[in-house]
Order: structure tokens, then sequence, then C-alpha cells
């Protein structure tokens, strides 16, 4: 069950969650093993070398949000985005500018080209505004191009932009008034640290942000190597259902909109299409995947020698948590455990799906 956390768990929260080397999948797991984020803190030093960020800085980050009236939502408390929650390995803290409950409706993601063409740009607006005068929030990525018209289209409806930066480092800078309008109207999300300069490295990871919020994603225009692709991977990995308006098989720019209606993307041309798409059925309350991530029973270390046995059965071929039980033997909450006690030092990494496979600390370590 959800709750409000106090301000020093919120802070704890914060502070493992901005540990170097503590992705969501980590940061997870630690609090299934330890309950709080106090207490992963507190053990740390005992199963890793890694250092948490001062306190201080935390909390001047923690009032940095506050300043720009926006708040730091820990993804166990009530305001933290439902469907987002419901992922594997959500982000741990999400930074929330703007009216939150409008992530508590349904939502739909609208992405596309940045250098579209002008047809596209005016249906990706009508799109947006017809489905959210049927109740959708419209989230998307405040890019240039079809993003910046989605939120144009819903921005009196209600609108979500997902950011690669900071929230005090909206990007891009043409899009400076857009974002304002939406702080104002509509809700602006990040999992980005204050005076975080979006890189071209973090965009795959709000773009998994954009399709974990949404219960659809639509892409209008998307050429066949764009950030568009990335963003329908990983919706159809998180279950969402994946959606695309086709397009001249001349223009290169409709080439991989078009190419993913071939491999199964349900065809869209107007609202009632995306609507008559959805059906009835509720989100999933979890993408499909071979077993539970994390076994509510992982509170103690893991048994001596275990994680030097998970170690030598990884590789960079990925490996399902459960079958590394059934290889060794031993309880899933065991291996949880021995899992992240590898993480933490480089030697393993979890991928979504509950699968996990060899670090990249595991490589040039000068093994046989």
């Amino acid at each position: 069950m959800t709750r409000t956390l106090s301000r020093p768990e919120r802070l704890a929260w914060a502070r493992l969650a901005r540990t170097p080397r503590i992705g969501p999948l980590t940061f997870h797991r630690l609090i299934a093993r330890f309950r709080t984020a106090s207490a992963a803190l507190e053990a740390l030093p005992r199963i890793s070398q890694l250092t948490p960020p001062p306190l201080d800085s935390v909390e001047a980050e923690l009032e940095g949000v506050e300043a720009l009236g926006a708040e730091l939502v820990a993804s166990s408390e009530p305001d933290y985005p439902p469907l987002l929650a419901q992922l594997d390995a959500p982000p741990p803290v999400l930074a929330m500018r703007g009216d939150v409950k409008l992530l508590h409706r349904p939502t739909i993601a609208i992405i596309g080209s940045r250098e579209a063409s002008a047809g596209a740009l005016l249906f990706a607006e009508r799109l947006a505004a017809d489905l959210g005068a049927a109740g959708f929030t419209i989230v998307s990525g405040l890019a240039r191009g079809l993003d910046a018209s989605a939120h144009k289209g819903s921005l009196t409806t209600g609108t979500a932009a997902v950011l690669a930066g900071g929230l005090d480092h909206p990007y891009p800078p043409q899009n400076l008034e857009l974002h304002d309008a939406i702080c104002a109207r509509g809700v602006v999300v990040t999992e980005a640290p204050l005076r975080t300069v979006a890189r071209a490295r973090d965009f795959p990871r709000r773009n998994s942000i954009i399709s974990g919020l949404s219960r659809a994603v639509v892409i209008i225009e998307a050429a066949l190597r764009s950030g568009s692709l990335i963003t329908a991977r990983a919706a159809a990995d998180q279950g969402r259902d994946v959606m695309a308006v086709p397009g001249s098989p001349l223009d290169p720019r409709a080439r991989g909109s078009n190419a993913l209606i071939k491999q199964g993307a349900t065809l869209i041309e107007s609202a009632e299409d995306v609507i008559a798409a959805l059906g009835d059925g509720a989100p999933p309350l979890r993408p499909l995947s071979a077993g539970p991530l994390f076994d509510p029973d992982v509170s103690e270390p893991p048994p001596p020698g275990l994680p030097k046995k998970i170690a030598a059965l990884l590789s960079p071929t990925p490996i399902h948590v459960n079958d590394l039980a059934r290889l060794t033997d031993a309880p899933m909450g065991a291996v949880a455990a021995a899992l992240t006690e590898l993480e933490l030092e480089g030697l393993a990494a979890s991928l979504p799906g509950g699968y996990a496979a060899l670090g990249r600390h595991a490589f040039g370590n000068g093994g046989d």
C-alpha cells in the first residue's frame, strides 16, 4: 500500500537513488531486501564500495525542486504515476512540476519526427485534441516537431512533457515558451536531478518513461533510425500497445512508422481508431515476464559462496533469474540478494523482465 513519505524518508530514498551505479533495478532490489532506504544506505558499506552522495547535496536538490513549485515523488508514494509504478523497476524518484493528477487519468503518448511534414504536424495536433476531449492525458517529449504539436493540441485538456535533463534545464531552447505553458496547465516530469543538462545518452531513458507513463504509444512519421522507434521498442517491452499512422512510401520520414505497421503495430487514422484499439481492457499491471522480479523474502544476505557461483554462470547473454535459481538450487530471495551484491560491484547487470547478464566491470579483470 502506498503512503506519503516523511521528509527524512524522502531524503533517504533520493540519496539511495542518486548513489552512483545504483540504477532502478538495483535500487528496488535493495528496498526489497532491506525494507527501507535508510536501512539500505546503512548496509551499503558492508556489501559494496559505493559511496552515497552527501546528505546536504540531496537536501539542496529537494529544496531546489520545491523552489520551482515542483515536488520530488518516490515510486512508493500515491502521487507517483500509477502506470509507471507498475513496471518491474520504475524510476525510484521523479521530479514533477504541475498537475501530477493528470498522470492518474488514462494516458496516450504521441511521438514522431522532429523534422515532420506539415500534414503530420497538423494531424498530431488534431489527434491530441480529439483524444484530450475524450478524456486522455497526452504524453510526449517536448521535442520540436511532432512532440510540440501533440503538446499544443492537448494543452487545454491535459498534457505531460517528459524531459531528459533536470527540471531547471528544459530542452530544446526553442520550446521554452511551450514548456512554461505546460508547467502552468499540464505537468512536466523527469527522473534527472537538478542541474542535469540532457545528453544524447539520456534520451533512451526519457523515451522509456514516455512509454511507461502511457497506455499506448502512437508514432507519427518516424524514420527507420529514430528515437521514436526506440520508444516503440520500450513500449512493447513494457506491455504497452504500439500504434502507428501510415505515411507515404516515398517519404523517408515515414519508413519507420510504416515498418512498425508491417511488424504488427495497429494502424491509426483517427482518435476513434485509438479508442477502438484500446477496447475495454485495463492497462496491463505488469509487463509479461517469466516470473516475479523481486521475491518477497529477500531480507537475508545471500549464503556464502552463492554470489561467486552466480557470477561464474553469467555471460553477456541474458539469463532469467528463475534459471539462475534452478541452476544454483537456491531460493529466489537468495539469488536476488546475490545479484544485488554483484551489481553493486559492477559484476552483474539486471535487465528488464527479470533477466541478468555479466556486468561491464567483469570484463578486463584479468580473469582466465
